[in-house]
């Protein structure tokens, strides 16, 4: 069974210095506690600031010593969130730039440059990456030319596979809000961009279990329809999300904050689904003929129960076992500045090992049961 680390989209940071900081602070104290006597894969987020210092010469080679003599391998990277992700409002800005905007293009090359020479020869890495963009602000004359960006990053990462022999895929991560939400608008983008499967193996879904649960979608249903339209899961991004059941949706006005957008989806007692691009919007619109609520808050993920809400860990408990045994996955709890102070740990570190422990656990558990 593969490896199960975390994204370090949860530490602050934005350049070079900052990220290998961050690495020294609170990662290698991780890998002590889950793997000391072996390498410990690193889901890794950096910055456009970071990519453009990466790109100087030298520079990714000299960081790939230093994970390798500490113990450290890369072989997916969180090419998202571009800007500022931390200690201001991020808010939808985390979307800029979009895949209308070159440089959302020469970012995402840029990291797959690096990745690769972090890769061992042969190896498949996973970049994922903004599911086109945000929805509202994107008028559907500017789709062609995100499409056709994202075309040229496909090709790019098949000239790259050809030059040095390590394979990068292009994970498109599904998000609320965006113009890829759910699984089948995530397998008709992918249609769009490879009609023929030219670039399939350099096309691929990061899979975020939050998002996906704020679908209300069935996991096993979710995974047979990317498989049969012969989509890989890139890497698995092991996040959870509140479950409010009923209407009052103003139990959860605690979480409501001014950094990040918390997507919030209704189910409707007859069964479709409404939703909002943020808590505060659906709390003011205050819907009555809804059964059940999901927000995209993403919580710890050995988190069940809160004193006013549920999560969907369920949800995490029934898809885990679904996947390949050799998916990589990462827990994913970047909010945790922002958390409610009764769901934090005192030490960062020591709650991202107990999250990978879950994960390990509930893994291990539904595959001896099975």
């Amino acid at each position: 069974m593969g490896a199960v680390t975390y994204c370090t989209n949860i530490h602050a940071g934005e350049s070079l210095a900052e990220t290998r900081a961050a690495l020294a602070a609170h990662t290698l104290r991780v890998k002590a506690a889950c793997s000391p006597d072996a390498p410990f894969p690193v889901g890794l987020r950096l910055s456009g600031r970071a990519s453009l210092e990466l790109a100087q010469a030298g520079a990714a080679e000299d960081l790939g010593r230093w994970l390798t003599e500490n113990g450290l391998a890369v072989t997916t990277v969180n090419a998202f969130p571009y800007g500022r992700f931390h200690d201001a409002p991020v808010k939808e800005a985390v979307y800029l730039p979009d895949w209308r905007d070159p440089e959302r293009l020469a970012y995402t090359l840029r990291l797959a440059e690096a990745l690769a020479c972090w890769l061992p020869e042969g190896a498949t890495g996973s970049l994922s990456t903004v599911p086109v963009g945000f929805r509202r602000g994107f008028p559907a004359k500017d789709r062609p030319t995100a499409l056709a960006q994202m075309r040229r990053a496909l090709a790019g990462l098949a000239a790259l596979a050809e030059r040095t022999g390590r394979v990068v895929r292009l994970s498109v991560e599904p998000e609320p809000g965006c113009l890829v939400e759910t699984t089948d608008e995530c397998i008709d983008l992918c249609a769009a961009l490879d009609p023929e499967g030219a670039y399939r193996r350099h096309l691929a879904i990061c899979y975020d279990c939050c998002h996906q649960a704020l679908q209300y979608e069935d996991p096993a249903a979710s995974l047979a329809r990317l498989a049969a339209a012969g989509i890989a899961v890139g890497h698995v991004q092991v996040s959870s999300a509140l479950h409010l059941e009923g209407a009052a949706l103003s139990r959860l006005r605690r979480f409501v904050e001014p950094v990040y957008l918390h997507q919030a989806v209704a189910r409707r007692t007859e069964g479709s689904l409404l939703r909002f691009d943020d808590l505060h919007e659906a709390i003011a619109a205050a819907p009555t003929d809804v059964a059940s609520w999901r927000v995209h808050f993403h919580l710890p993920v050995f988190v069940r129960e809160l004193p006013e809400c549920e999560t969907t860990q369920p949800f995490l408990q029934e898809i885990l076992p679904l996947f390949p045994s050799d998916t990589p996955m990462e827990v994913e709890t970047y909010t945790w500045s922002v958390l409610p102070s009764d769901l934090k740990i005192a030490d960062v570190a020591a709650s991202i090992s107990r999250e990978i422990a879950w994960v390990e656990a509930a893994r291990a558990s539904r595959a001896s049961a099975g």
